[in-house]
């Protein structure tokens, strides 16, 4: 609030008297008070951004080797070399293996939208179609936000769901993995697991590099 005070006056015995000068102070207390609320609304009704992270399933540091690891069903694998990345679905079998089965061929592809993401939305039809239903649903109000990350993290762990590994040689740099998982979370991808290169696949790499 403003106050006037007054200063001056009339001089001595038989001198001319002054006119009164009126100074404004400017009370800043109630500005201060509505400062203080402001700032007070704002960090209560502000949303503060969460960190984007996304979750990456490691393998275990001790691993029974007598016992034969479980099958890759509705996998792919991506191999990451000098910004190269070539990869193959399914299990691995090398050349004259036991089961009979014909050997793996690496398939060479980009880090673009042509390549990993193509590649990656073929294959997880199971999710995307899913996200489409939920995301529908969403919409029309028949389901709530909660509901709906939930049965999308289901959806992603489903049997159906494409689930990813990734295997880098010593060749590869930082950011050659980083595109790829990338890649992997716009695809909504669920099961991302970084694993060891096996020596048979690093042989096999080694020569599709040489091509």
């Amino acid at each position: 609030m403003a106050e006037i005070v007054e200063s001056g006056g009339g001089g001595e015995k038989g001198g001319k008297k002054r006119p009164k000068k009126g100074s404004a102070r400017i009370d800043m207390t109630p500005m201060v008070d509505l400062g203080f609320l402001l700032l007070t609304f704002f960090v209560l009704t502000s949303t503060f951004a969460k960190p984007k992270v996304m979750s990456l399933t490691y393998p275990a540091k001790e691993i029974d080797k007598t016992v034969k690891p479980p099958k890759v069903k509705n996998g792919i694998t991506f191999l990451v070399s000098d910004d190269r990345v070539f990869y193959y679905k399914g299990e691995f079998y090398p050349v004259g293996n036991a089961d009979g089965k014909p050997a793996t061929q690496l398939i060479e592809t980009d880090f673009g939208p042509e390549g990993i993401r193509k590649i990656l939305k073929e294959n997880n039809t199971f999710v995307l179609n899913k996200i489409t239903e939920l995301k529908g649903k969403l919409d029309k109000k028949q389901i709530s936000d909660s509901i709906y990350k939930k049965e999308l993290i289901a959806a992603k762990g489903e049997s159906e769901a494409l689930k990813v590994l990734v295997k880098t040689d010593m060749k590869a740099k930082t950011r050659n993995f980083i595109d790829v998982i990338d890649e992997l979370y716009i695809a909504q991808i669920g099961v991302i697991a970084p694993v060891d290169i096996t020596k048979s696949e690093q042989a096999l790499l080694d020569e599709k590099l040489k091509q």
